[in-house]
């Protein structure tokens, strides 16, 4: 059964840092590419980051680079992602995605973080 769990969501003030957690199971981790998505409310859901299947290429959203940073550990079949410096408009669901060649991908259940004082 393949399975992606996030966590570490939460609320924090703005500056503060947290770090997501995507725990993967059922399926070949090392095979897929990873990503972070978030969807704040009323608006669409847009990609954060992304780390290739062999972790050598990153990408980040404009709005997160210097910021955030997506790491992904293959021995334990996880991908995070360090958010730092946050900001109101960072809060959002944070979803974790798997995806490989050929149009096959999972989708987390998502994470709640919320920025404020």
């Amino acid at each position: 059964q393949v399975r992606l769990v996030e966590s570490g969501g939460g609320l924090v003030q703005p500056g503060g840092s947290l770090r997501l957690s995507c725990a993967a199971s059922g399926f070949t981790f090392s095979n897929y590419a990873m990503s972070w998505y978030r969807q704040a409310p009323g608006k669409e859901r847009e990609l954060v980051a992304s780390i290739s299947r062999a972790g050598v290429r990153t990408n980040y959203a404009d709005s997160v680079k210097g910021r955030f940073a997506i790491s992904g550990n293959n021995a334990e079949n996880t991908v995070y992602l360090q958010m730092n410096s946050l900001k109101p408009e960072d809060t959002a669901v944070y979803y974790c995605k798997a995806a490989r060649v050929g149009g096959v991908e999972f989708w987390g259940q998502g994470t709640r973080v919320t920025v404020s004082s």
